[in-house]
């Protein structure tokens, strides 16, 4: 049996696939960039994406990026867990990554809509914990958006427009942060994490250690 002092960190447990949702500026990525520097259980699932790629972005660092001809032969051969039109483009969840990560324990990050998030609890409920991240005010959620300063005008209004009713979606999560500031916001997901991870159903290695506790031998 594991000493006292590192059994916990030794106990076989099943991967958890924690599912990040917000408007556009509201905080998402930045949380998850965050999640993924400082917590080395996670992998991030990259979506693939038929937007066309940011000035930022790197291709296979924060999407893949795809034709629309490419994406549908995915999306046509069952290779996707989830998929989304989204502001007019099409975007989706590989399916192999995923899987197998999951069957070697490891925690799968995703930075996905509303529409993507019902798809993965409709095939995989168990498995995910959903958090919908909430902006202060639209007042606020726009200022990020002009200060990001990497979308035009027009995609601008059209996500501002668009907000309200991803917004209205707040109630299929399993938790709701306000990120009113960055920190707290970061702090609130981290805790869900750790109490996530902890879940008896989630830790299969329980069973052994628990009757190796209850074998344990106490005479001198």
């Amino acid at each position: 049996m594991a000493s006292g002092a590192n059994a916990s960190s030794t106990i076989k447990r099943r991967g958890l696939m924690l599912v990040l949702s917000s408007p556009s500026g509201a905080g998402k990525s930045t949380i998850a960039r965050n999640l993924l520097e400082n917590d080395d259980e996670f992998s991030l699932s990259v979506s693939v994406t038929t937007r066309t790629r940011r000035g930022s972005e790197i291709d296979g660092v924060h999407y893949h990026f795809l034709s629309d001809v490419e994406f549908r032969r995915l999306r046509d051969t069952d290779a996707l867990l989830e998929w989304a039109e989204v502001h007019g483009n099409y975007y989706g969840t590989p399916r192999e990554p995923v899987e197998v990560a999951m069957a070697g324990g490891r925690d799968m990050l995703f930075d996905i809509d509303w529409q993507g998030a019902a798809q993965l609890q409709d095939k995989m409920s168990a498995d995910v914990v959903s958090v919908f991240i909430l902006p202060p005010s639209l007042t606020e959620l726009k200022s990020r958006l002009q200060r990001r300063a990497e979308d035009t005008t027009q995609v601008i209004d059209t996500r501002l427009a668009n907000s309200r009713e991803e917004m209205e979606h707040w109630l299929d999560y399993d938790y709701v942060v306000i990120n009113d500031d960055l920190d707290r916001a970061y702090t609130a997901v981290r805790a869900i994490v750790q109490a996530e991870r902890l879940r008896r159903d989630r830790r299969p290695g329980l069973f052994d250690f628990v009757a190796g506790l209850l074998d344990e031998n106490l005479d001198p």
